[in-house]
């Protein structure tokens, strides 16, 4: 869908894309800056620790015990070339062959793919937006068996938006607890909530489970550094000395002109997420409320990240402009086509019947894109 999108594009036509996953500002200056002078330093034309320079893992010490109350060393932090080699290099170090691994669908595409390359099995949990996307304990418990090693819990979460409440965080952590689990927390969109909803991190929830836990995170999304590829692993010794070793022999360090840029990040304040995030909200609501002026669509309002992520099953079946669309993908397919919007179809996270619209793009844009949906839509019957 995306090769198409961009094969569109090439050719001229107005292509709006809700595909991206990453925020539409440019990376704030000083950071930008910091990369600069990192890039004039001998000492950075060099090997360093392949676990991360110690400057920027104290940063990430202090900045997690600033962001989240968890308490860390340094020795359980390592750098990684972003957010997808923390999570494969967390599942290298924690699973066995034939382990499974609790995966709450709708999910971000690279869990389940990471986990079999590690030799595990993913075993989903399947939600919807009756609940909000949040899975209960009652479904955790339904998926268990004598083989499960990890759950895999995201809050905020991409697809979906979705955030799970204290309370729930709570459950859920104490239940993985009492089955001697461990769990993997992907804490990457922690600074992208919205109105009164706030952000929960496990291991600080549930301290006794925290010598069981792995956090993932990064500055991808809280300061606009995607393409700049730095993320990190915060677990117990044992797992990140186990990642390290095989960092070292995969990538070596991540590149030193963006752990500088990502230190002055993390030493930086939160200003640069403040505005990001105030934009991210007016898009939020202004998508939601037209995406719900659909026939046949329904869309929870997310709480978090930068994705809306509606039901569209109310729309399968019917017909509009001489096609009938079965699938979500046969859905995004004809709208991408008739309407030259591109999303992308619930298939890829798990969960057919639904689509993902990331609002990481120009009000402008988001608000014609939407239109075109609307109106292609419309003629559905």
């Amino acid at each position: 869908m995306d090769a198409k999108a961009k094969a569109m594009k090439a050719e001229g036509r107005p292509v709006i894309g809700f595909g991206a996953g990453e925020p539409d500002f440019p990376t704030p200056d000083y950071i930008v800056e910091a990369a600069v002078q990192a890039a004039r330093e001998p000492r950075f034309h060099r090997y360093t620790p392949a676990g991360g320079l110690p400057e920027l893992k104290k940063a990430i010490v202090e900045k997690t015990r600033r962001d989240s109350g968890y308490e860390v060393e340094a020795s359980q932090v390592l750098v990684t070339n972003g957010g997808k080699q923390a999570i494969y290099e967390a599942f290298a170090a924690m699973l066995d062959p034939g382990d499974e691994v609790i995966v709450i669908a709708p999910y971000w595409t690279t869990y389940p793919e990471s986990i079999k390359l590690a030799g595990g099995v993913p075993v989903y949990v399947v939600t919807d937006e009756s609940t909000g996307y949040l899975a209960g304990v009652e479904q955790l418990e339904a998926a268990l068996s004598e083989r499960t090693k990890v759950l895999v819990f995201v809050s905020p979460s991409n697809p979906t938006g979705a955030v799970y409440p204290r309370e729930q965080v709570r459950e859920i952590g104490r239940w993985a607890n009492e089955h001697g689990l461990w769990v993997l927390t992907d804490e990457i969109y922690e600074h992208l909530v919205y109105g009164d909803t706030e952000f929960s991190s496990l291991p600080v929830e549930v301290p006794e489970i925290a010598d069981r836990t792995v956090v993932v995170n990064g500055v991808a999304k809280t300061y606009a550094m995607t393409g700049w590829r730095v993320g990190w692993i915060i677990g117990p010794k044992d797992v990140v000395k186990a990642a390290s070793n095989l960092q070292s022999h995969a990538t070596s360090n991540v590149a030193n002109v963006s752990q500088a840029a990502a230190l002055a990040a993390l030493s930086g304040d939160l200003e640069a997420v403040a505005r990001m995030r105030e934009a991210f909200d007016r898009r939020r609501r202004t998508i939601v409320r037209m995406l719900n002026e659909i026939d046949g669509v329904v869309c929870p309002e997310p709480q978090g990240a930068f994705y809306a992520y509606p039901s569209v099953k109310g729309v399968l079946g019917k017909e509009i402009r001489g096609r009938t669309p079965q699938t979500s993908t046969e859905l995004a397919e004809l709208i991408l086509e008739e309407a030259e919007v591109a999303v992308v179809p619930g298939e890829a996270f798990g969960t057919p019947g639904y689509l993902r619209l990331s609002y990481a793009l120009s009000d402008e844009d988001l608000a014609e894109g939407v239109s075109r949906v609307q109106k292609l839509l419309a003629e559905a019957k």
